[in-house]
């Protein structure tokens, strides 16, 4: 099953709160906003995708838990974006102080932050293109480091600030660089 995108705009223009209050009031479903305001449903994941998702936080959390430079988020987070998008992706990373600056009413909410680290998982039905320029989007905001794992094709494509996307075709693993420093994702369980 595919996103699901509404344009309410010709109807009603929701405030940050309003959408915060939608997502809250209808838990069972996963929505994003893009910076136009269009509402996207998002399907939920299927086993494989569901049990990948899971061992790349694990992985992750694990890194995180014993250097304690950041903070680690699953896919049910939302961040709002500089743009104004709210955009979860299936994997993020802060550094901790940049965390630490929100105010706690900021935390609670829709983080009004851009995470230093993205992670997309391409399922059997994801559009790779609506992955690719997603991923574009988390870039242009601010964004250091995203990985789109393409799992049709087994290919990863590293998006960098500043850079031109770089594809690896069937790597073994992924190093965080500078990024996320010491981390490498062990894809044997993602990928393959």
């Amino acid at each position: 099953m595919e996103a699901i995108a509404l344009d309410l705009s010709p109807i009603i223009n929701l405030t940050d709160e309003q959408f915060f209050q939608l997502c809250q009031h209808h838990r069972d479903y996963r929505f994003e906003r893009t910076a136009s305001g269009e509402i996207i449903i998002m399907p939920p994941t299927g086993g494989e995708t569901g049990r990948r998702n899971a061992e790349i936080a694990f992985q992750l959390q694990a890194w995180s838990r014993q250097n304690k430079l950041g903070i680690v988020f699953d896919s049910s987070t939302c961040f709002k974006l500089p743009h104004g998008a709210d955009r979860s992706p299936d994997a993020a990373w802060i550094k901790k102080e940049r965390w630490e600056a929100l105010t706690l009413e900021e935390r609670e909410k829709f983080p009004p932050i851009s995470p230093d680290f993205v992670l997309e998982l391409g399922s059997a039905t994801d559009s790779l293109t609506t992955l690719q320029a997603k991923m574009k989007e988390y870039i242009d905001n601010g964004v250091r480091l995203g990985w789109l794992l393409d799992r049709q094709n087994r290919r990863v494509e590293i998006c960098r600030t500043g850079k031109v996307v770089e594809v690896l075709q069937q790597p073994g693993n992924l190093a965080g660089e500078d990024v996320l420093p010491g981390f490498i994702l062990d894809l044997k369980e993602i990928l393959y």
